[in-house]
């Protein structure tokens, strides 16, 4: 189902902090790949857990039964907007970040001083970080380059793919710069070598349409708190990848998946709000099932945010003093995320002085560090970051063109 001007407006009407006006000021929030805003009946499903069965899983006798069922239904609900073979591919916890930690150990415990892991300079460093920890144990850590345009050096790509290749941890699009990798290309190179390809997604989720199945990745990453959810992350394990990983786990809990990395209680609130959230984006989907709908929904969102990102990225090419970094959108795998440099400020002035308009957007390196570091811009204070979502309308990007107008 298209998802046009319209469903955009009407869907601004779901999100209560849309309609807030803090100190006299109208927000334009653009700032979604920090974290989204969240729909009424994501707040609502959180406030009725606490309000119904805030108890512990388990137990024999209702409120904890119906916690049993929460999280089996949330399972479910995220099987299907990852498109995963069954709920049992997915774990959760306490943030993306977090999660990766757990694997990269458990992983590094079946490597091997001189195995090969295989990270890149585009990515966010909660996808590099949890694997170069891995060189105090002797494995050898290596980087596929980053080219100007924001791009992927698929040729280094190829050639650091080798046999010693035991991992590969890419992020499929790139919070800083919006670019979509090319993921086919890495699933066939790691089977060639037998390496494990580990993906990034938490900026990839909110706004594409994902199958894991299809996919191959042995292990996916996201967050809640990007797709309209609560502060959640999400772990995909191909079937029967989870259960050979020597993971940190107690010896009371269940080894088996998902729940061989899950430590501890988790936030069963925050767990069926996420539930909630893919529940709503289903709502703008047409099929007759939940993955069905999800599907339609996020096409259907996909196209609206490329072609208002587009616009903004088109539009401030134009301006003189501004430099737009990153892919351009000729092509529609492409997230909608834009980033700029101004000639005359740093990126944190700039931030600085929109935000005193009520527009909210980024600056700084986002924790891709290193990419903000290859492409010589942390003098420059890194880069101003806009990132359209399901909600933000083309009065939004006015406003924001106009005020990097002002500045320049």
């Amino acid at each position: 189902m298209p998802f046009t001007d319209e469903h955009s407006l009407r869907c601004r009407k779901d999100f209560p902090a849309l309609s807030r006006t803090p100190q006299g000021l109208s927000l334009a929030y653009l700032d979604g790949p920090g974290g989204s805003q969240v729909p009424k009946v994501v707040i609502d499903a959180l406030a009725d857990f606490y309000a119904t069965c805030n108890v512990n899983t388990h137990g024999n006798f209702w409120p904890s039964q119906e916690v049993d069922r929460r999280m089996a239904a949330a399972r479910d609900a995220l099987a299907a907007f990852l498109g995963a073979e069954s709920a049992s591919c997915i774990s959760f916890g306490q943030n993306m970040t977090t999660l990766n930690y757990a694997l990269s150990a458990a992983i590094g415990r079946t490597l091997k001083p001189g195995d090969d892991v295989l990270i890149t300079q585009l990515d966010h460093e909660a996808n590099r970080g949890p694997w170069l920890r891995l060189k105090e144990r002797g494995m050898n850590l290596q980087e596929v380059r980053l080219l100007p345009t924001g791009q992927l050096d698929l040729s280094d790509l190829a050639a650091k793919i080798t046999p010693r290749t035991k991992v590969f941890a890419v992020g499929a699009s790139s919070n800083a710069l919006g670019t979509v990798n090319d993921l086919r290309l890495a699933r066939r190179l790691t089977q060639e070598v037998g390496a494990l390809l580990v993906v990034d997604a938490v900026h990839y989720a909110p706004h594409f349409p994902l199958d894991a199945k299809s996919l191959g990745a042995d292990f996916l990453l996201c967050s809640g708190y990007k797709f309209y959810g609560p502060h959640i992350g999400v772990l995909y394990s191909r079937p029967g990848a989870l259960d050979r990983l020597p993971t940190d786990r107690l010896s009371v809990q269940d080894p088996a998946a998902p729940y061989r990395i899950e430590t501890g209680t988790l936030n069963h609130a925050a767990i069926d709000a996420l539930r909630a959230a893919v529940e709503y984006l289903a709502t703008w989907g047409r099929g007759a099932s939940l993955r069905e709908r999800i599907v339609d929904a996020m096409t259907g969102i996909s196209a609206y945010e490329h072609a208002l990102a587009k616009f903004y990225h088109d539009s401030v090419l134009k301006l003189r003093g501004v430099k737009v970094w990153g892919p351009d959108f000729s092509h529609p795998a492409r997230a909608p995320t834009v980033s700029i440099t101004l000639d005359n400020m740093t990126a944190a002035d700039a931030a600085r002085a929109l935000g005193k308009e009520g527009i909210c957007v980024w600056d700084g390196h986002f924790y891709a560090a290193r990419a903000v570091e290859v492409l010589g811009l942390n003098d420059r204070g890194g880069l101003l970051r806009t990132g359209v979502s399901m909600y933000s309308s083309r009065e939004d990007i006015d406003r924001l063109l106009e005020g990097i107008a002002k500045l320049v």
